[in-house]
């Protein structure tokens, strides 16, 4: 058993964007991120560092950020009202800009928040009456965590129905579900996880309890970096489900699989984006105060111009993200190319200025912890949890695929 380093706090820079960029996005979306970014300097920031290093199997889940969140009320900005939501004029948008503010300081919170209410409440929101008071209700108020589940050992970004293994067959009461999902965020601690299963040649959405007969949550997977996103494996072995349990109807799974992820998508755009505002910002602050040969490093022209076009890389993925969600928000239920453009240039933008803050502190941007005097190290594990943004999600891969798709024809592209 390794042990868990000690959670030193890191110093929180200017927040350049606040005079760079010129918001102008509906007034919601406006009192949403200043909303959020109050929740999480006040409930993420004191307890980055802890979730950032440490280890899965011993810290799990972070139920005391989960539940203060909860409590000031970050789970109902995604829902209308009558689901016990804040019923905003865009809600996509005012969700985007949340998953921004709760990744400038942990993207591991971030991806939590997105998977609870992006994937596993966007999938509910689309169920029955019934369905929504049993099941959303309490994820919008936090009283159960949820989860999404549609990767599997040999399907991830594949979902058609050849490649999902895990199957459901109709029986005289309902339904058995069989197989193994992979990389569950959330599945640890979860009251309700949401299945795409094979139904004969069609996929279907489940509704699945986990303290239903044959649902086992696997240990914690131990990663890189999200170390606070806590994923495992789910095991289905002869689940019993009634009709009830149907998100949508059979055989439309894959449909609703496919707009939910690419609202997410846009959610991981969002979370690109504050990780690399994070790394900017620190990076602009060491620029300015640190000195090399007698002068600042900022006066160096390398820093100069690298700094001019990373805000300027900001500046277009934030747009990008929000015209994506906005869209979304206007009725569009794919809108693409945007969703896929958002995706891919968020998460790389995020690995990219990482990448350079860790070059500009040299060793101290290589270092988790200094020894000499307790200082935790400003960037390193931005660097480390940036990178599973060009992964999850579709990878960015199969965001150029869809990309193409729009530009040379699907009969060219396949």
């Amino acid at each position: 058993m390794r042990e868990t380093p000690e959670a030193t706090s890191v110093p929180t820079p200017e927040r350049i964007a606040d005079r760079l960029y010129h918001d102008d996005s509906p007034t919601d979306v406006l009192e949403v991120r200043e909303l959020v970014r109050s929740m999480a300097r006040d409930v993420v920031a004191p307890v980055a560092a802890r979730i950032a290093n440490g280890d899965e199997r011993i810290d799990g889940f972070a139920r005391d950020v989960f539940g203060a969140l909860a409590e000031r009320g970050l789970y109902r900005v995604p829902f209308p009202t009558a689901v016990g939501g804040d019923g905003r004029d865009h809600p996509a948008a005012c969700t985007a800009v949340a998953v921004e503010e709760l990744a400038y300081h942990s993207n591991s919170i971030a991806a939590m928040f997105d998977v609870h209410c992006i994937l596993a409440g966007n999938a509910l929101a689309q169920g029955s009456t019934a369905q929504q008071d049993d099941w959303l209700l309490p994820v919008i108020s936090g009283d159960v965590v949820a989860a999404f589940a549609t990767s599997e050992p040999a399907a991830s970004s594949d979902l058609t129905p050849a490649a999902v293994q895990t199957t459901a067959v109709r029986t005289a009461t309902g339904w058995k579900l069989r197989g193994r999902k992979r990389w569950i965020t959330n599945a640890v601690a979860a009251g309700v996880i949401i299945v795409l299963a094979s139904t004969a040649d069609r996929l279907t959405t489940f509704i699945v309890p986990t303290r239903a007969e044959g649902v086992t949550i696997g240990p914690a997977d131990r990663k890189l970096g999200n170390r606070g996103q806590i994923t495992s494996d789910v095991i289905l072995d002869d689940v019993e489900l009634s009709d009830d349990h149907v998100l949508g109807e059979v055989g439309n799974g894959l449909k609703i699989a496919l707009q939910t992820l690419t609202y997410g998508r846009i959610g991981i755009a969002a979370a690109g984006v504050g990780m690399a505002q994070a790394a900017f910002d620190h990076m602009a602050h060491h620029l300015t105060t640190r000195e090399a040969f007698g002068r600042r490093l900022g006066s160096m022209q390398h820093w100069q111009f690298l700094m001019a076009e990373r805000a300027t890389e900001l500046e277009m993925a934030r747009s990008l993200y929000l015209k994506a969600a906005l869209r979304l928000d206007a009725g569009v239920r794919f809108p693409e190319p945007e969703a896929a453009m958002a995706k891919m240039v968020g998460s790389r933008l995020a690995v990219d200025i990482a990448r350079d803050a860790v070059q500009a502190f040299g060793g101290f941007g290589f270092t988790i912890e200094r020894g000499g005097d307790g200082a935790a190290g400003p960037v390193e594990a931005i660097y480390r949890d940036s990178k599973i943004g060009e992964i999850y999600e579709g990878t960015n891969e199969i965001q150029r695929w869809v990309i193409a798709r729009q530009i040379l024809g699907r009969e060219i592209t396949g």
